[in-house]
């Protein structure tokens, strides 16, 4: 018989002889998953005070989808002939954020611990980690937003461009899984796609009864 795992320990294993191996949940093995091994990688990026500061300065930006709700706004603002579209748009990122939000509560995933002596670059305003709110709110902003701005110049591809590095920066500070942000991504853009899908014409307008002369009556 063996006895229980000392505290702080993980999942023991066996070594060819029988003998129980205790791995620390910094060993190796511990840390063996591709989500840990591309957290570790994009996290030790941040030690660099250039891209700390940048991951950081995308990272407020995100929050509680700022950057992206003013931006909608922006757009409804100076496109009077689309408006509604531009507020549309809007509104399904704000659907993406607080979709995300309720995930959370449901999964529960913690965030990620401090990896070899590495701090989160930022503080979070929650505790759970799974999906990441900063990329669905980005995720939608690119798919709802980029589908309102013209094609030339690239100027459609800028939300896209920014939702991808604010992605990035969520792992490179430390607070979010690589899986977290691409569970993330997809609820966004799922819920942008949704939220913005052409209506057909005269949806959600009263229908005017017709008699059978075909006039109305």
């Amino acid at each position: 018989m063996y006895g229980q795992a000392p505290a702080g320990s993980t999942d023991g294993q066996r070594s060819p002889g029988g003998t129980r191996v205790e791995t620390s949940p910094g060993s190796p093995s511990a840390e063996a998953s591709p989500d840990r091994r591309l957290l570790a990688a994009l996290r030790g990026c941040g030690d660099r005070p250039a891209v700390a500061a940048a991951a950081r300065s995308l990272s407020y930006a995100g929050e509680h989808a700022a950057l992206w709700l003013a931006a909608g706004l922006t757009g409804a603002a100076a496109d009077p002939a689309r408006r509604s579209a531009w507020l549309r748009a809007t509104a399904a990122v704000a659907g993406a954020h607080l979709t995300s939000m309720a995930v959370k509560r449901l999964v529960r995933r913690p965030r990620p611990p401090e990896h070899g002596g590495r701090a989160a670059l930022v503080r979070t305003a929650g505790r759970h980690s799974f999906p990441s709110s900063h990329a669905a709110s980005a995720s939608a902003a690119a798919v709802a937003f980029g589908a309102l701005l013209p094609p030339s110049g690239g100027r459609r591809l800028l939300p896209a461009a920014v939702a991808a590095a604010m992605c990035v920066s969520r792992v490179v500070v430390g607070v979010h899984y690589p899986t977290d942000v691409l569970a993330g991504a997809l609820l966004g853009g799922l819920t942008a796609r949704a939220g913005t899908a052409p209506r057909e014409p005269g949806a959600g307008r009263p229908r005017t009864p017709i008699s059978r002369n075909g006039r109305p009556v």
